[in-house]
């Protein structure tokens, strides 16, 4: 009697989805339209966002654009682990802003068998790369870098690029305080 096989029957497979770029280039909108894929899919999901991002509202992860969809706020890295249930979809937004723990997070959940995608800043506004994000670029299975358009010149931007006076590493804004630019434009402003 012959038995089928299937090697991947049983098995785990969690991973991590890391979707990064500058301010404006649609990385929350991306974020969005993947969880309404696996909703779509009927996938149980959960949404988060750092406490520190009540831009647009306080329960959902909202884009530039307007797109929301619901989410759970956060101040602390391992609070997702103690709110993470039985979801085979976890989706963090602005995972910038988390503490370094957020890596750890992040590889404890795909080492359990779920799908872990993850939005955010990949630099800083002076072009430096932010907070955990390095480390979980490294960690991740799939990166999407997603660019915006230069409002100088109309190239593909990847800087993001402040306009106020504040310095601070973390300045949670929108177009009143960032600027998306190309290499070329970033390097003249910033001279």
């Amino acid at each position: 009697m012959f038995l089928e096989q299937f090697p991947n029957e049983h098995k785990i497979n969690g991973w991590i989805e890391v979707i990064c770029g500058s301010m404006f280039s649609g990385k929350t909108e991306e974020l969005i339209r993947r969880v309404k894929r696996t909703q779509f899919a009927n996938q149980k999901l959960i949404l988060f966002k750092p406490d520190i991002d009540r831009r647009y509202s306080d329960e959902d992860v909202v884009s530039h654009q307007g797109s929301a969809v619901p989410a759970r706020l956060v101040a602390h890295s391992q609070e997702i682990l103690t709110l993470v249930k039985d979801e085979p979809v976890v989706a963090i937004d602005e995972v910038q802003f988390f503490d370094s723990g957020i890596v750890d997070v992040c590889t404890e959940l795909a080492s359990r068998g779920v799908r872990v995608i993850c939005a955010g800043l990949d630099m800083d506004y002076l072009g430096n790369p932010f907070g955990p994000m390095p480390s979980l670029l490294a960690v991740a299975e799939y990166v999407t870098k997603v660019h915006a358009i230069c409002v100088s010149c109309g190239n593909l931007a990847q800087f993001s690029y402040r306009i106020t006076e504040d310095s601070n590493q973390v300045l949670v804004g929108a177009v009143e305080s960032y600027k998306p630019l190309c290499r070329f434009c970033y390097n003249s402003v910033k001279s």
